[in-house]
């Protein structure tokens, strides 16, 4: 079933409609970024684009929150971008290796909103009791996004596409993405994952990104090495992203195939 936007999974535990964030009070058709409580929370757009700050000296990202429907600011607002969906043209391929793939029928600058990846939104026990049941050779769709907060809490949450989802389910990863994805939040503290351009893109260009989440993290930051290599080898995908930094094996999350 095709959705443009993420769904309460059948588990029932998050509804991404829900809206619990109130609303600024902004009385200008587009907020300014100084006195609007939604933007003085993180990052700001630039017109269509994320406004990327350099990071190479933080080992964080600021996150981005968008104007909701209870703002009073118009629909026109510069901070409403991830919510009007998908403006690009993109087409579904068949890849000689890969499956199923995106590519841009135009070209996308540095910066700019590309799509969501949507689907059903689970909470744990449901994302890992489906994980659990695919046999080997079925495609997974979950993606687990693990966010680090200052004080040292961690925000999961896990996105199933399978069933319920947008053309973001046929994005391939690359060890070399021209795509990163964010958490964006609009109604509620269920972040909408959205997909950025990490370059500049040419039309016919297939779109990918690191299913790991590497983006601005360092190289080391991520969970992949809880088990001995032979033994998370035999349970992983090859990559064939053709990069020439590939890792040979997809990004997977080891969480999700342990038994409590």
């Amino acid at each position: 079933q095709y959705s443009p936007d993420s769904v309460a999974g059948a588990d029932g535990q998050m509804d991404p409609s829900e809206v619990t964030f109130p609303g600024c009070s902004c009385r200008s058709s587009s907020c300014p970024a100084p006195q609007c409580p939604c933007l003085r929370r993180g990052h700001n757009y630039s017109g269509l684009c994320l406004r990327l700050a350099e990071q190479q000296d933080q080992p964080f990202s600021r996150p981005v929150f968008e104007c909701n429907s209870l703002c009073s600011c118009g629909e026109g607002c510069q901070n409403r971008l991830v919510q009007r969906g998908l403006q690009l043209r993109l087409q579904v391929f068949r890849t000689p290796r890969k499956g199923w793939g995106v590519r841009a029928l135009e070209p996308v600058p540095r910066g700019r909103f590309v799509c969501e990846y949507a689907g059903e939104v689970l909470a744990f026990p449901e994302a890992q009791r489906r994980i659990q049941a695919q046999r080997p050779e079925e495609p997974n769709y979950i993606i687990a996004v693990r966010e680090h907060l200052h004080d040292g809490r961690v925000m999961e949450t896990f996105v199933d596409p399978s069933r319920v989802g947008n053309v973001g389910r046929f994005l391939n990863h690359s060890c070399e993405p021209n795509l990163f994805m964010v958490p964006v939040r609009v109604d509620s503290m269920v972040p909408r994952l959205a997909l950025f351009a990490a370059v500049d893109i040419s039309a016919g260009e297939e779109l990918s990104y690191d299913y790991s989440g590497r983006s601005h993290n360092l190289p080391g930051a991520c969970r992949e090495h809880s088990k001995p290599v032979e033994e998370e080898n035999s349970l992983r995908k090859p990559c064939y992203c053709g990069a020439r930094t590939c890792a040979s094996f997809l990004p997977w999350d080891s969480s999700l195939f342990s038994t409590p």
